[in-house]
């Protein structure tokens, strides 16, 4: 039995040294000594240890900024929150101000043709040249210093086209004080040149159907409308829009029905179409303002209304141009706005 004892004192001493050595610090390191064969503690020196610890910091140095970069590249700060969201802001107004703008143009378009093929050809004056109309201001460098901005095209944009309406809204004025002096000493013809609407509508809502092109409400075909449909109650008076004489007293069988021609003078007449009665007889002179019949639904027609024309010639010309004695500019761009539709006439 004692070999088996000194073989379990063996085992037991095997244990306690093991368990020593694991007691020891783990940031203990042991070398080999070829010399004395025997395993021995390392030493590590200071300039050992403060390389290990800048190694450690700059590797946390390095992940950190790989970290700030994926994090800057793919999360925005509070800060680049707020603008973007300013950004935002001040493109939905840009927006807002461009359509504006593009409003203004077309009134200024508008006021434009009706000074150009209304008033001037009344006065006999040339037409404002397209290239006065349409010309350029400033140099090639006038918007560069909007280049350095990351929305300069935007801002370009909204500049160049303040900019026109500036010019032509010179321009426009300009034309105005000269058609202002035309005007001295020709009273009798601004009295017969038609300038009102020939039914009362001061809110605008009677223009049911505009000049151009047109559905036919009854062969539902486009077709050249030639005037403007007013509608209004059956017997709603109907007025002469200038001086002149009752030219037309009749039944029109090709679809104005109880019609009205009225001469102006200076190759000016007015059609008044659909009458349910009359108020004038031919060859009577009559004046701006005074009764011509009543609103009707004869000849063909889909509805009580009042078909009117304005001819200059033998052609018909757009009668809102010829409203100028009774609307103000934002009457005048209301109206344009409802005689654009392109949808069905009601004759």
């Amino acid at each position: 039995m004692a070999p088996f004892l000194r073989k379990g004192e063996f085992n037991q001493k095997l244990s306690n040294f093991l368990q020593k050595m694991l007691r020891r610090k783990k940031s203990e390191k042991f070398i080999f000594n070829a010399q004395t064969l025997k395993y021995e503690k390392a030493v590590i020196s200071a300039w050992s240890r403060i390389l290990q610890i800048l190694g450690f910091v700059i590797a946390s140095l390095v992940f950190s900024l790989i970290i700030s970069s994926i994090a800057y590249m793919f999360i925005d700060s509070p800060k680049e929150r707020i603008l973007k969201s300013e950004l935002i802001g001040m493109k939905q107004r840009y927006y807002l101000l461009e359509n504006e703008a593009n409003r203004l143009s077309e009134v200024l378009e508008s006021l434009h043709y009706r000074d150009n093929s209304i008033y001037r050809v009344i006065f006999e004056s040339d037409p404002i040249s397209n290239d006065v109309w349409e010309a350029g201001s400033g140099g090639v460098n006038k918007y560069r210093d909007l280049e350095k901005y990351d929305n300069a095209e935007l801002m370009t944009d909204i500049s160049k086209k303040i900019d026109k309406l500036k010019r032509q809204m010179a321009v426009q004025s300009k034309s105005y004080d000269e058609v202002s002096a035309l005007v001295k000493g020709k009273e009798q013809m601004l009295a017969s040149i038609p300038s009102i609407q020939p039914v009362s509508n001061k809110d605008l809502n009677r223009v049911a159907s505009g000049f151009g092109m047109r559905i036919d409400p009854v062969y539902k075909v486009p077709k050249f409308h030639a005037g403007l449909d007013f509608t209004a109650p059956i017997g709603t008076e109907i007025y002469a829009t200038g001086d002149g004489v009752v030219e037309l007293v009749e039944f029109n069988y090709g679809g104005y029905g109880n019609q009205v021609i009225i001469n102006h003078g200076y190759g000016y007449r007015t059609r008044y179409g659909h009458m349910s009665r009359f108020a004038v007889k031919r060859g009577q002179k009559i004046k701006r303002g005074e009764k011509v019949g009543y609103i009707g639904n004869t000849g063909k027609s889909t509805g009580p209304h009042l078909h009117y024309e304005v001819l200059k010639g033998e052609h018909a010309v757009n009668p809102i141009y010829f409203f100028y004695n009774d609307l103000n500019d934002a009457m005048f761009a209301k109206i344009i706005e409802r005689t654009e539709n392109t949808g069905q006439s009601l004759d």
